[in-house]
């Protein structure tokens, strides 16, 4: 159980890395050509200045430029150090549910670049990805805890 907490949040400090590198093509002249604009199917570029790539999404007539939007990598960011955090502290339930929200929001994106912009960033399938399996752990890790702690208790009654 621990192996699985340590390996969770050394995931979730790889995930936060793949983010700053993703904020860093946010913040880049959407002009100069990101390092992943390999084809017309995956542009870190077009994915990372998309009207999608703020949270909340910018509106069809709106300024690039306008403020009150947060780039979603600085989420994915805060996230991901969050979740290295409570699976260190050893909050199995917490670290079970910032993953499962972390999840549903990767797959949102996910729906957006293969449906909406109909372009990939490898840095976002890559965050995607890291996410998906450390939903994956934090599940077994809660499952395993959960059975221990009502062994425990089953124990404790006993005597």
């Amino acid at each position: 159980m621990r192996l699985l907490r340590v390996l969770i949040a050394l995931l979730a400090v790889a995930g936060a890395v793949v983010s700053v590198l993703a904020l860093r093509v946010h913040l880049q002249d959407p002009n100069a050509a990101p390092p992943c604009a390999v084809n017309e199917h995956w542009d870190c570029g077009a994915v990372n200045h998309s009207r999608f790539a703020v949270f909340p999404p910018r509106s069809f007539d709106e300024d690039p430029n306008a403020k009150g939007h947060m780039p979603v990598a600085i989420a994915g960011i805060a996230g991901y150090i969050l979740i290295a955090l409570l699976a260190l502290l050893g909050r199995d339930f917490w670290t079970f549910e910032l993953s499962q929200i972390g999840l549903f929001l990767a797959l949102g994106l996910t729906f957006v670049e293969k449906y909406i912009l109909e372009k990939w960033c490898i840095y976002c399938v890559w965050s995607q990805s890291i996410m998906a399996v450390i939903f994956l752990l934090s599940c077994a890790n809660w499952l395993v805890a959960s059975r221990r702690r009502a062994r425990a208790g089953l124990h404790l009654r006993a005597a």
